[in-house]
């Protein structure tokens, strides 16, 4: 007999998390115009460029008032909110261009590089995990945790250096960043894929040594609980005894392990994104947060807060269906 889904509980979970949402989203995007009004840099000469050089003082105050940013703070920060509640995100200064244009751009390909890296991290972390855990101590082991602890001490930009030099310049089999091939003019998926290649395994490997060791881990404890003894008494296949019994019982952990990575998974994205010249939201991000540029600033640090609640949410959610004793109210 299937077991019906608790609509109402993960309602009311879903709900609760709304209600957090809204005023954590409102206190980061307050943050957000208070740090970049504290920063050194100057938006009015960031927007001018090289004219701003030469600009008299009367032409740049004037410039100062069409951006806004000669405004109290509070000011600031209540039209951008209002006007972006209404759906107006507002002009970014330094792309000239509307903000959701800017988004809309570029947040599939970064969707894209993160969705695969993290599919490709859970995916080898758990076989390695158990494949780990199977013989604690033993050699494939200590090899699996040795590359483990390697990779989470490695920055994700050098990983990403060493792989342009490997296989795009030392080899020659991928390409080393973008999204088409030189002198392209058309976007294939063949294209793509081949150029998605080495920035999302080096975003996956960073990913990597979190999902192994929480797997081995419980993978490992799963192992010596009394029901998957059971099963090994009864005769089972070591196979299915270890798939089927020990790897659902010690996998409950890395559930909330997803919502956690998230954060990590958006710098890390931010960094690949830099070194591949990958076409996401990093060049954007970087160039709002040197610009100062308000509106694009707080509309990136919005998407990337949603990503860490979502996250967050969706581990508690998948923890509450995978484990029924623990539910959704507590």
């Amino acid at each position: 007999m299937n077991r019906r889904l608790p609509w109402g509980p993960m309602a009311r979970l879903t709900g609760r998390r709304i209600l957090f949402a809204a005023p954590v989203l409102a206190a980061v995007t307050f943050g957000v115009f208070a740090i970049a009004a504290a920063s050194p840099f100057d938006p009015v000469k960031a927007y001018a460029g090289t004219a701003g050089l030469t600009a008299s003082q009367e032409n740049l105050d004037q410039l100062r008032a069409n951006l806004g940013v000669d405004r109290p703070l509070p000011a600031r920060w209540w039209e951008w909110l209002t006007s972006a509640l209404s759906g107006d995100l507002g002009d970014s200064a330094v792309l000239r261009q509307p903000v959701a244009d800017v988004i809309a751009q570029r947040l599939g390909w970064s969707a894209l590089l993160a969705a695969t890296a993290f599919l490709l991290a859970i995916a080898l972390g758990t076989l390695l995990g158990v494949l780990a855990a199977r013989r604690r101590g033993g050699p494939l082991d200590r090899a699996v945790t040795s590359l483990a602890y390697t990779l989470e001490a490695a920055p994700p930009f050098w990983l990403g250096l060493l792989a342009v030099w490997l296989f795009a310049l030392r080899l020659g089999v991928l390409p080393a960043g973008g999204l088409t091939d030189t002198g392209s003019a058309t976007v294939s998926a063949a294209q793509v894929l081949s150029h998605l290649v080495l920035p999302a395994g080096v975003l996956g490997l960073s990913q990597l040594p979190w999902f192994v060791l929480y797997v081995r881990q419980g993978v490992g404890d799963a192992l010596d609980e009394d029901p998957v003894r059971g099963a090994r008494a009864r005769g089972l296949a070591p196979r299915t005894v270890l798939f089927g019994h020990a790897l659902r019982s010690g996998t409950l952990p890395v559930l909330t392990l997803i919502g956690s990575r998230v954060p990590e998974l958006i710098t890390g994205a931010l960094l690949v994104e830099t070194v591949f010249s990958w076409p996401g939201i990093a060049a954007a991000t970087v160039q709002a947060a040197t610009a100062v540029d308000f509106p694009l600033l707080a509309a990136l640090t919005v998407l990337a807060t949603l990503a860490v609640l979502a996250g967050n949410w969706a581990a508690d959610l998948l923890y509450g269906l995978a484990d029924p004793r623990v539910g959704f109210d507590g």
